[in-house]
């Protein structure tokens, strides 16, 4: 009797045992997931021997790169010189050496002396200096093969390891102690390389790497997508722009204009949002009335109708209702990354020559109050105090 029941329960066990490997075959295997681009430096690190840095890719994750998905440039210390630091996490050292951008050695050669590079850890720079001074002349005649370059202070030993036109790997004789917090803050230069410093790199403006990195991304992603008119404005002003945090801009694709739209092309100010990052999610949420301040002093753009579908694929047009300065938008986020968002509209906002109220004053100083809404502080909104000559001089 027990051998009979041993045999019964065998057999149920070896019954439920096949239908759940049916099951399991029968059973899709589930999509894959998104993965980020800098996950590809994971074979090409391994390959190049960067063992120690490959094996912290997956962990990777920042708030940096998970508002760029561009070309990214990595400062590479050697698995020696990380066993020499037990201390040491290869994850902070892999996000506090990688930096958004192509950032190649004769790039290296053209850059400032004292240049700060944003890193993929949020808040933290490279400071990019070399041993001549001659470097600092992007036309200088200065043999290029005699100057070293250093990343806050590691001399760049194998440059151009890597570079497949979405990374740049150089070798570093070293790793760069951890970032401070204040290691994106311009400081005074050394001051043997003052004068030198003064002529290759003084500009005028604050500027940051970070806001030429996005306007170069965005150039790119612009003519790429039908709006080489806009994108040809944006790399001629690139250095007037650099001077913003951020921007919004609503721009109007090539064929519009040729088909007649030529009042874009000498509006184009008119048509950016200075200091302001707004995303199409963002403009869903203004009231009806909400201001914006452009590069135009004095002259606003105003949200005429709010938007009355928030959600759903009819968010995404004209359907929504969002209207400003009574023109719909035709394609939302056209462009976006960490500090420009592009909205395609169906043709030139026109003037509204309203009468000056106290909420237009108040556009001023920002369409928020609140710090925690799209525009921050009021000084994140606040029009431009040079004006930008964008493509014009303005109506």
């Amino acid at each position: 009797m027990v051998s009979s029941s041993s045999s019964v329960i065998g057999l149920l066990a070896l019954i439920a045992a096949s239908l759940l490997s049916s099951a399991a075959a029968g059973s899709p295997a589930p999509p894959p997931k998104e993965t980020h681009p800098a996950f590809l430096l994971a074979p090409i690190l391994s390959n190049l021997g960067f063992q120690e840095l490959a094996m912290a890719v997956p962990a990777i994750y920042s708030p940096v790169l998970s508002t760029w998905s561009g070309p990214l440039t990595l400062f590479a210390p050697s698995d020696d010189t990380l066993h020499s630091c037990p201390s040491c996490s290869p994850l902070r050292l892999l996000r506090e050496h990688l930096v958004p951008g192509l950032f190649s050695l004769p790039y290296l050669y053209k850059l400032a002396f004292g240049t700060k590079l944003e890193t993929a850890s949020p808040g933290r720079c490279l400071t990019i200096t070399s041993s001549a001074a001659a470097a600092l002349r992007p036309r200088s005649t200065a043999n290029s093969s005699d100057v070293k370059i250093f990343v806050d202070g590691v001399e760049v030993t194998r440059p151009d390891l890597f570079n497949d036109g979405r990374f740049v790997i150089h070798g570093i004789g070293g790793f760069v102690a951890p970032l401070s917090p204040l290691s994106c803050s311009h400081g005074d230069p050394h001051p043997a390389f003052a004068p030198e410093i003064a002529a290759a790199g003084a500009s005028g403006r604050p500027g940051s790497a970070i806001v030429r990195l996005m306007l170069r991304d965005a150039v790119v992603r612009l003519r790429d997508s039908g709006f080489s008119i806009l994108a040809l404005a944006m790399r001629v002003k690139n250095a007037e722009l650099s001077g913003l945090q951020n921007m919004t801009v609503f721009a109007l694709d090539d064929p519009s204009i040729f088909a007649g739209e030529h009042l874009y092309v000498t509006g184009v100010r008119f048509h950016v949002v200075p200091n302001c990052l707004l995303t199409h999610a963002d403009l869903l949420r203004l009231p009806p009335g909400a201001i914006l301040p452009t590069l135009v002093r004095g002259q606003h753009l105003v949200v005429t109708h709010a938007a009355v579908v928030a959600v759903g694929p009819a968010a995404l047009g004209p359907a929504s209702g969002l209207r400003i300065n009574y023109v719909p938008i035709k394609v939302p986020d056209v462009v976006t990354n960490a500090r420009i968002a592009v909205h395609s509209i169906f043709l030139p906002f026109p003037h509204l020559y309203l009468p000056v109220q106290p909420s237009a004053a108040a556009a001023e100083g920002g369409i928020y109050r609140d710090k925690k809404e799209p525009c921050g502080a009021s000084v994140e909104c606040e029009v431009a105090t040079g004006v930008v000559d964008f493509m014009d001089d303005g109506p």
